[in-house]
C-alpha cells in the first residue's frame, strides 16, 4: 500500500462509507435483508491536569488566503476543527477539551476578523488563555493583493468586507483590522505563488511531525451487471478469474467463505495479480500523500459482485492494512442477488 495478511480494519454495510479507527479483528453482522456485512482553560485539579489541555492553534488571516484549506489539513491530521468560532468562546471550546480526558487533544480554531469588536473580543479570548497557561499558536495566511483580486474574481463573490465599493476597497479594510494580529502569529503563510498542495505540504511540515500524513482508503468490491461505483478514484476488473458461480457447490457462498477464496486464488493469474496491483498501489499512495491525497477509494468488480471481487477486495485491503493505510472494506453489491430474489417471490396483494 506480505506473506502474513491481517483482516482490514472495518466492514460496513452496502451502499454506506464510514471512517473508523483501523483494527485488527472485526465482528460479522448482518444488515436488515440478511446480508453479512463486517464490520487556556480551567481543568478539575489532579496530578494530570496540564496534561489534559489541548493543544491550541488559531488559523486566521485574508479572505481568500486559504483558511479553509489549513484548516482542513489540520483537520486530515487528526486535530479537532472548529470553524468560525465567536473569539469569546475559545477559551470555552479548549476547557470542553481538557474534560474529555485526552480524547480531544488538539484543537484548531478558524477565526474570521470583520469587525474592530470582532477583534477586541480574539485579543481578550488570548490574553485569557495566556493567563491560564495554554499554549497556542497562531497561523496567518497572507496573500498579495493582485492574487486575492484574482481569487474573489474567479469564484465571482464580493469581498466580505467591501460593502459597495471594489474588491480592492475590502482587502485594504481587512488588511488593516487584522494587522496586529499578523504581528503576533507564530507562523505567516504567503499563498500568493501557491497553489492547494503546496499549501497543504507547507501545513504538513509544520504540524504533521515525523509522521508521514495518513492517507485512508475505502475498498470496494462490486459488480459489473449493477453500475460502476461512480466515487471510485481506482477501478480493477476480476473476471479474468474463472467464477466460482459455476461450482456449484460454491455458488451459494460468497467471497467471504475461505473455500471460495481458496478456490479464487488457486486460479491461474490471482496470486500474481494481488502481488502486482499492491505493488502498484504502493507507488499510487506515494504520489497521493505528496500531492497532498488523503482519501482514495478503490472498485474491485466482478459479474455479480459475489465472489471474486468480495475475495479479492479482502486481500487487497489487508495489504493496505499491513503497509498502515487505514482502511474501510465495503461489499456493496453482495447479497443484493439474494435480496431481489426474496423481493420477487414476495406474495401480491
Amino acid at each position: 500500500m506480505t506473506e502474513h495478511e491481517t483482516a482490514p480494519t472495518t466492514r460496513t454495510t452496502p451502499d454506506h462509507t464510514h471512517e473508523n479507527t483501523h483494527e485488527n479483528t472485526h465482528e460479522n453482522t448482518y444488515d436488515g435483508d440478511g446480508a453479512q456485512v463486517s464490520t487556556g482553560t480551567t481543568v478539575e485539579p489532579g496530578d494530570n491536569a496540564e496534561a489534559a489541555i489541548p493543544e491550541l492553534v488559531i488559523i486566521s488571516g485574508m479572505s481568500g488566503a486559504g483558511r479553509s484549506t489549513a484548516a482542513k489539513c489540520l483537520e486530515d491530521l487528526g486535530w479537532f476543527v472548529v470553524d468560525n468560532l465567536p473569539p469569546a468562546l475559545i477559551p470555552t471550546m479548549v476547557e470542553l477539551g481538557a474534560r474529555s480526558q485526552g480524547n480531544v487533544a488538539r484543537i484548531a480554531v478558524v477565526v474570521d476578523v470583520r469587525g474592530r469588536q470582532f477583534f477586541d473580543a480574539l485579543r481578550e479570548s488570548l490574553a485569557d488563555l495566556e493567563s491560564r497557561g495554554v499554549t497556542r499558536r497562531i497561523v496567518f495566511l497572507e496573500s498579495s493583493d493582485d492574487a486575492l483580486v484574482r481569487r474573489f474574481e474567479s469564484v465571482r463573490r464580493p469581498h466580505p468586507l467591501q460593502g459597495d465599493g471594489r474588491i480592492v476597497d475590502g482587502i485594504a479594510a481587512e488588511r488593516d483590522l487584522l494587522r496586529e494580529l499578523r504581528g503576533d502569529a507564530d507562523l505567516v503563510i504567503d499563498t500568493s505563488s501557491l497553489n492547494v498542495h503546496e499549501l497543504r505540504a507547507k501545513m504538513d511540515a509544520q504540524f504533521a511531525g515525523d509522521e508521514e500524513p495518513e492517507l485512508r482508503a475505502t475498498v470496494m468490491s462490486f459488480g459489473y451487471k449493477y453500475g460502476l461505483p461512480v466515487d471510485a478514484d481506482l477501478v480493477v476488473d476480476c473476471r479474468f478469474i474463472p467464477n466460482p458461480h459455476w461450482v456449484p457447490e460454491l455458488r451459494p457462498f460468497t467471497g467471504l467463505n475461505e473455500e471460495v477464496s481458496g478456490y479464487v486464488f488457486s486460479q491461474p493469474g490471482a496470486k500474481e495479480f494481488l502481488d502486482r496491483y499492491t505493488e502498484l498501489l504502493q507507488l499510487i499512495a506515494t504520489g497521493y500523500r505528496r500531492e497532498g491525497k488523503r482519501y482514495v477509494t478503490i472498485a474491485v468488480g466482478c459479474t455479480g459482485g459475489k465472489h471474486r471481487s468480495v475475495a479479492m477486495s479482502e486481500k487487497v485491503a489487508a495489504r493496505l492494512a499491513s503497509e498502515g493505510v487505514e482502511t474501510v472494506v465495503v461489499h456493496r453489491d453482495m447479497g443484493r442477488e439474494a435480496r431481489r430474489c426474496r423481493r420477487r417471490r414476495s406474495p401480491r396483494l
